[in-house]
């Protein structure tokens, strides 16, 4: 049976994107009733978990896949400026909750942590600094550095260069600005002053089922200890994960009909030991395999959960048809509908390398996978390394008039056309990104509201509706701001 009394918001996932959006709307509208359903024990166990993501505070200072060659051999850094614009809207939003204390010490979820690209081969080593020459003179890219003298690299990050061939060419960019984020701790963070604020948050709560009413309202069906539940809500948001389309799905909106997700799992190589820990301070991202998806890029982190720093480095893509981590094993198989089958083909016929990648990835030893570390770290020791599971990831499949399917890396809102109803479908850069996508989920399902938002909206982000990029003298305040606000480098 349902509540007699509808909720104004109800949010489905207990992640960092349910976190950002309960806590924006709290804010905003303060009388609003918000309760929050989450499937498992705890929030942030899926990919908000700090052990389930590389925790990089992502502003394409090391991705290398945000700055692609153009067939006439230019540089295309639209991406890169966008992603690290995006990223600095979360960085002001986290900062104005720390400043009103709605967030606890800033240490507690992010800390300095220089980000660098690392690169072998001459052809590598050209492209890495022509990279370095066309984002250098970007206001948000300030003081990023380029070296091709292993001497200087040794002094960045010596476990890359001990061990290795004098005679191979490598390269590096690095800049001191960038971060490790605990995705993990924020998100609970954001709960507790949430549930605090008058939120109500129900633990391992799955729901079911999403029906829109004739008058408008959602009936959404929770399936809890002791039996099922149904609540109304005026809102509802799918924060869910790789789940998102499932719910989605349910929903019966026109909107998400075409689509389709391709999971993908991963791994990585984790090591506690403190001599090696204390040897290795930065994000270092490399270059991804032919054919490998832009989340498989390699790389070797510094990661500090709780306190304490650990190094991981990945990750090693493979295959399971479940959403999520801790999903089902039919999850693939129950998303196929007759709506989105051209699309899944589409893109299937136009993978057939990833395919082959993954294939190779599933197979691969702990020998070959232990090798691909060696190629970052040539000295580095079996036994100081363990494998662990990381989380799952949902690459967006979105149909496409002209290829039937796309593959897209990335996240993709989607709302229905009265905005009672929005969910976020994929993966990278998505946590590090959270606030700005979830502006946009306001804009999109509160037109009428927005408005009257504004002027708080910037009070919590002091540039918003502007670009730090267009502003040399603005970006380098308010980063220098951030930085002090959050304790990072400025």
């Amino acid at each position: 049976m349902a509540s007699a009394e509808p909720v104004d918001v109800v949010l489905i996932g207990g992640g960092i994107m349910s976190a950002t959006l309960g806590t924006l709307l709290q804010q905003l509208e303060p009388t609003w009733s918000i309760a929050a359903y989450e499937r498992l024990g705890a929030v942030a166990e899926e990919s908000s978990n700090p052990w389930n993501n590389a925790g990089t505070g992502h502003a394409a200072f090391c991705e290398l896949n945000y700055t692609p060659e153009r067939p006439d051999g230019r540089l295309d850094i639209r991406s890169a400026i966008k992603v690290n614009e995006q990223f600095q809207v979360s960085r002001q939003f986290w900062s104005s909750l720390v400043e009103s204390s709605r967030l606890p010490e800033a240490t507690a979820f992010v800390n300095s942590v220089p980000h660098m690209t690392f690169v072998r081969g001459a052809e590598n080593v050209r492209f890495l600094r022509q990279r370095f020459d066309a984002l250098k003179d970007e206001p948000l890219f300030a003081g990023l550095e380029f070296s091709d003298d292993p001497r200087v690299l040794h002094e960045w990050a010596p476990l890359l260069i001990e061990g290795r061939r004098k005679d191979e060419p490598v390269a590096a960019t690095r800049i001191e600005a960038g971060t490790d984020v605990d995705f993990g701790a924020l998100t609970r963070a954001l709960f507790d002053r949430m549930v605090e604020g008058g939120a109500q948050l129900h633990l391992n709560a799955e729901v079911k089922g999403l029906k829109k009413d004739a008058d408008g309202l959602w009936r959404v069906r929770v399936k809890q200890k002791g039996g099922t539940a149904e609540v109304r809500a005026r809102f509802v948001f799918v924060g869910a994960g790789g789940w998102a389309l499932k719910m989605l799905q349910k929903s019966g909106i026109p909107e998400a009909r075409g689509y389709g997700v391709f999971p993908i799992s991963g791994q990585f190589l984790r090591t506690d030991n403190p001599e090696v820990v204390a040897r290795h301070q930065a994000k270092v991202y490399g270059k991804a395999s032919v054919g490998a998806p832009p989340m498989s890029v390699p790389h070797l982190d510094t990661r500090i959960v709780d306190g304490s720093a650990s190094l991981m480095f990945g990750p090693y893509a493979g295959f399971s048809p479940k959403f999520l981590k801790k999903g089902s094993l039919l999850d693939l198989f129950g998303s196929v509908k007759p709506h989105n089958i051209i699309p899944l083909l589409a893109v299937a016929k136009d993978n057939i390398g990833l395919v082959r990648y993954l294939v190779g990835e599933v197979l691969a030893s702990r020998k070959k996978k232990f090798g691909s570390l060696r190629e970052f770290y040539p000295l580095a020791k079996r036994s100081d390394w363990r494998l662990i599971v990381a989380g799952q990831r949902a690459q967006v499949i979105k149909p496409d008039k002209r290829k039937g399917g796309v593959l897209q890396f990335g996240t993709e809102v989607i709302a229905s056309a009265d905005g009672s109803i929005a969910g976020l479908l994929g993966a990278s850069p998505g946590a590090s990104t959270a606030a700005p996508i979830m502006f946009d989920v306001l804009k999109r399902c509160f037109p009428g509201s927005i408005g009257s938002w504004e002027p708080h909206l910037k009070e919590l982000v002091p540039t918003y509706g502007t670009l730090l990029s267009k502003t040399p003298e603005r970006a380098e305040e308010v980063l220098e701001e951030t930085a002090r606000v959050l304790r990072l480098v400025a």
